[in-house]
């Protein structure tokens, strides 16, 4: 990959890298980060790799980096589960991308990833097992479970209302 590719890259794919890594950590500090380090890694490594695949390249990059840091920050904060009763009838949301990246964020991590890069970043299942190291079986399965779950959750006429 030379330079001019390398910034390319960069123009076309920083700010996908970054909605997808931001979608699933909910923090913007350490989201910058994690797509810094995906471009510097990719630097490092820009003569191995070749233009054409440099955004899978970014986004496996991204999404192994995500998974470290997720992995890291659960052993040293508690876990905070919501319950599926949070909401009562006292509350009422009308705007429905409200409702549904509430239901993204209740989904287990590997199908919250799939589905993200799937349904937001537009990814073929061959391109998410790739990212995810995944086989396509298992990239279908847990996009129509994420997919089964958030019809139910938003099915649910009390979280509508």
């Amino acid at each position: 990959m030379t330079t001019f590719e390398y910034n390319q890259c960069v123009d076309a794919h920083a700010d996908a890298v970054y909605r997808f890594v931001l979608k699933n950590i909910r923090d913007d500090d350490s989201a910058q980060d994690i797509v810094q380090d995906a471009f510097m890694r990719m630097w490092e490594r820009r003569e191995e790799i070749s233009g054409e695949k440099s955004k899978s390249y970014l986004f496996t990059t991204a999404y192994h980096l995500l998974i470290d840091t997720v992995r890291h920050q659960e052993r040293f904060t508690e876990l905070n589960h919501t319950s599926h009763d949070f909401y009562s009838e006292s509350s009422s949301y009308f705007d429905l991308q409200d409702i549904l990246n509430q239901a993204v964020e209740q989904l287990p991590p590997d199908q919250k990833m799939v589905l993200l890069l799937r349904d937001y970043e537009g990814y073929s299942y061959q391109e998410i097992g790739e990212i995810t190291g995944l086989n396509e079986s298992q990239v279908k399965v847990y996009i129509y479970r994420a997919r089964l779950f958030l019809k139910k959750y938003i099915g649910r006429l009390e979280v509508v209302i």
